[in-house]
């Protein structure tokens, strides 16, 4: 993919923005020191359009660039369903979670649960992610996204560099993770949600711009329009949201469970109970902002299959035609989005598109940082190292955790480069953890007999429940998988209050008369999502 001067022009443009922009946003005021609420939940100032975007920023990354379109080339619309449920998930938490955890002012996920149940919990949890955060997050963006700058500008090929050939994946996992660390290291969480406003313009104009010409390639009269009935002629099995069991991806996309099974599970679990994600809205002014900023990531949700499916079916389109002068170019699903951006783009474009693939990746990197960071510093290091460190020592603390997270995923994200499909592995591999946490905040939310040890039980149980099942039973789609493990960890909740028979938990979130009320705007918001994807799931069952 060779970049004109323009191209060249427009990713400098972008960097300088980003880095300017996050060190400016950072700076301290004069005379004042950042403290733990500043570093870690921006000075809880942030706006409903600053969660919202950055809430959408932190989510698309490589692996819906990349992964998810690899998936939308072997499996079609159906892995869609990740962002129309999403969005819908989006709503459920922004009305029955968000209340309680504004209302404990709680800085992590792990927080909640010491304050619900105990310590043990606590601790328990925040290792679980600390170790799903870097090992599996953090590594996979980093991989993807350097996959992307390896394909996209350098074919594959390995560069001279000081006179020997280096790998560009390798060059491009060490430059990705030194420029999101640059700005994000040092602002906190301010610096990352407010560039995370740059960055969705980035990822989304330039995603849109790049499906437009996608699809316009395919058709026969120049007409994106055109292009993409044409997809609906030539290959309407990938338009399948639900799909079957003869369906050869059945064991990724389960049928139904995308809309009453393990899905739920999975989205219910990220949006609500990921700190990765939810620390933003924890952020927000007020229950209010919060909440609307919930709805408008909702409403992005939406467009967001517009950007990271229909590339991957256009590719399988184009490359499966024998007519087609690329027939047979794209070996691997995860290929396909970077091969688009390689045959099709025009100067100018290339450049935008490219920007856009780096601001995913960089804003998600510097989110996942910057939560690894928050939970170690507060829920390990400040829980049971230092009790008594300083605000100034914390924000240290956050800073060097940041790094050292970094560290240690660039080796394990090298060793990522035999998967297939990147998406599907990190949703399963997340799967692991998921459930059984899903179980324990939400019986801890809503039922005042579920107690620690049952908590405590059933965070370690998600994994060999997970594990056990995985191993005797592999042909259960993870999905499924989930929901079942899901209801194993409830079920063990249960049963250990049972036996306890203990008195309800004084610690249990107490509801209000009107804490889950909403305004007019955020249902007028959640009736438009709700009903977009009745129409959606109903043309394309």
């Amino acid at each position: 993919m060779k970049f004109s001067i323009l191209d060249y022009t427009i990713v400098g443009a972008y960097f300088a923005l980003i880095l300017g922009v996050g060190l400016w946003v950072s700076r301290p005021k004069p005379g004042e020191d950042k403290t733990a609420t500043d570093y870690f939940l921006a000075g809880n100032g942030l706006s409903w359009w600053v969660i919202g975007a950055s809430l959408i920023a932190s989510n698309i990354s490589a692996e819906q660039f990349i992964g998810m379109s690899g998936s939308g080339f072997a499996i079609g619309m159906g892995i869609a369903s990740y962002e129309f449920m999403g969005a819908i998930t989006l709503i459920v938490v922004a009305v029955f979670f968000m209340p309680i955890f504004l209302k404990m002012r709680i800085y992590t996920m792990p927080e909640f649960l010491a304050k619900r149940y105990d310590n043990r919990v606590k601790t328990t949890m925040a290792v679980f992610w600390l170790l799903v955060f870097v090992f599996v997050n953090l590594s996979s963006i980093l991989y993807l996204g350097a996959l992307t700058i390896k394909n996209v500008m350098f074919s594959g090929e390995d560069i001279a560099l000081f006179g020997r050939a280096v790998d560009p994946l390798i060059l491009g996992i060490l430059l990705l993770g030194a420029f999101s660390a640059a700005y994000s290291v040092y602002g906190g969480l301010k610096s990352v949600a407010v560039t995370d406003v740059i960055q969705v313009v980035f990822l989304i104009g330039g995603g849109l711009i790049t499906t437009y010409i996608a699809l316009q390639y395919t058709s026969d009269s120049g007409s994106a329009a055109d292009g993409f009935w044409k997809l609906l002629r030539k290959a309407p099995e990938k338009f399948d949201m639900i799909l079957d069991k003869s369906n050869p991806q059945y064991a990724n996309l389960p049928g139904i469970s995308v809309i009453v099974g393990g899905m739920w599970i999975a989205n219910l679990y990220y949006w609500g109970c990921n700190q990765y994600i939810i620390q933003r809205a924890l952020a927000g002014k007020s229950i209010r902002e919060a909440q609307t900023g919930l709805a408008f990531a909702g409403v992005l949700k939406l467009l967001l299959p517009l950007i990271v499916v229909i590339p991957g079916i256009v590719a399988f389109v184009i490359t499966t035609d024998p007519q087609s002068k690329h027939y047979g170019e794209i070996a691997k699903p995860d290929a396909a989005y970077p091969w688009l951006l390689h045959n099709f783009l025009p100067n100018g474009i290339k450049g935008l598109a490219f920007a856009a693939l780096i601001a995913a990746i960089v804003s998600s990197l510097a989110s996942m940082m910057n939560s690894i960071s928050t939970i170690f510093t507060m829920d390990i290091y400040h829980g049971h190292l230092k009790t008594a460190a300083t605000q100034s020592h914390l924000v240290k603390v956050g800073r060097f955790t940041s790094v050292v997270a970094l560290v240690i995923s660039i080796p394990v994200a090298i060793a990522l480069q035999n998967l297939d499909q990147a998406f599907q592995f990190i949703q399963e591999f997340t799967g692991f953890v998921s459930p059984g946490a899903l179980a324990i905040f939400l019986l801890g939310f809503f039922w005042k007999r579920a107690t620690a040890k049952g908590a405590l039980l059933a965070a370690i149980g998600t994994f060999i429940f997970s594990a056990a099942l995985k191993a005797t039973l592999p042909q259960i789609p993870f999905l499924d998988r989930m929901l079942i493990v899901f209801l194993l960890c409830a079920a063990v909740i249960a049963v250990s209050a049972i036996i306890e028979k203990r008195r309800p938990d004084s610690q249990t979130p107490i509801t209000e008369p009107g804490m889950f009320a909403t305004s007019l705007g955020f249902k007028l918001k959640s009736a438009f999502i709700v009903l977009a994807l009745v129409v959606i799931y109903s043309v394309w069952w």
